[in-house]
């Protein structure tokens, strides 16, 4: 993919953002719109767009390339839940900060961003990556990201692992894996409805930067040093070490976007629950959230441009 396709694909993603911003401003989206427009988003569109790329019926992948992209997926989260405990440390980060660093860590925006923004730039097949990355975050969270937001005081829950994201990324896969076709009113009705999620998720990003503001981010050094670590140096190992081991650029580039989100908002919304100060969390989301548009753009040209 070129430069100026990339260029143009996160030029209207950040339109997008934009019109969401303004929006929110004028209060024709308020709090409780966005509230509703975000279970929609997550529970109804994202789901469906998921389905919609394995329907679509544009995909050349096969069982092998799925079974790698398991295996890449358990993998570098196994990578991202060790940097959780180590990049803290090395960001000296304060000990009633450490938790929020770990999960922030963990835990980026790969459903609410990284769905659309992949349909948007990256090949058919890399949603493949998007699918099981989606998969591990669900399973990961509700076991070891509440066990870290509340110091072990809150139990595991795999219930609520299985949302509705989570079984229809399980169910997109299987139907990959038998080839099966539904009926085409099906297909279609689910493609209509994941069509609706770019502007939808895209809208509802400016809705949440607009609300929290950048202040309390662009004030913090840390916040900016854990930026180039995470967001910079993380993805382009990530990629470097793919190249090196001869993976296709399909898996470099679904990899590098996957290593490149921006902080989740699902740590946050727990925070909140254990009644946590969330001021860090709400800063780094909306900071890094409108780097990424910058980083993302960067990295993902750089490595469509090699090999």
């Amino acid at each position: 993919m070129s430069t100026t396709v990339i260029l143009g694909q996160m030029g209207v993603i950040a339109i997008l953002v934009l019109i969401g911003a303004t929006l929110y401003k004028k209060d024709i989206i308020n709090n409780e719109v966005s509230k509703s427009l975000s279970t929609l988003v997550m529970d109804v569109t994202n789901p469906a767009l998921i389905l919609a790329s394995i329907l679509s019926g544009n995909m050349t992948a096969t069982h092998h390339d799925l079974i790698t992209a398991m295996i890449i997926g358990v993998c570098f989260y196994a990578v991202l839940v060790v940097m959780g405990f180590l990049l803290p440390k090395l960001l000296k980060a304060p000990d009633g900060d450490k938790k929020f660093y770990n999960v922030m860590t963990v835990y980026t925006n790969i459903g609410f961003i990284g769905i659309p923004v992949a349909k948007a730039i990256l090949p058919e097949n890399a949603i493949l990556y998007v699918i099981v990355c989606n998969v591990m975050y669900s399973l990961l969270f509700y076991t070891h990201g509440i066990t870290i937001l509340s110091g072990g005081k809150e139990k595991m829950s795999i219930k609520k692992a299985f949302n509705a994201g989570t079984i229809t990324a399980i169910l997109s896969l299987i139907i990959f894996w038998f080839g099966i076709t539904p009926w085409s009113v099906v297909t279609n009705c689910i493609c209509y409805i994941g069509n609706a999620n770019v502007f939808l998720s895209m809208t509802l990003l400016g809705v949440s930067i607009a609300r929290s503001g950048i202040n309390n981010g662009i004030k913090n050094p840390r916040i900016w040093f854990y930026m180039i670590l995470r967001m910079i140096a993380f993805p382009v190992a990530i990629s470097l070490i793919l190249m090196v081991l001869h993976f296709s650029k399909i898996t470099i580039l679904a990899m590098c976007l996957m290593a490149a989100m921006p902080v989740g908002n699902l740590p946050l919304i727990q925070s909140e629950k254990n009644g946590d100060d969330t001021t860090l969390l709400a800063g780094a989301i909306t900071m890094t959230t409108i780097v990424s548009m910058l980083t993302i753009t960067v990295l993902m040209s750089i490595f469509s441009a090699i090999g």
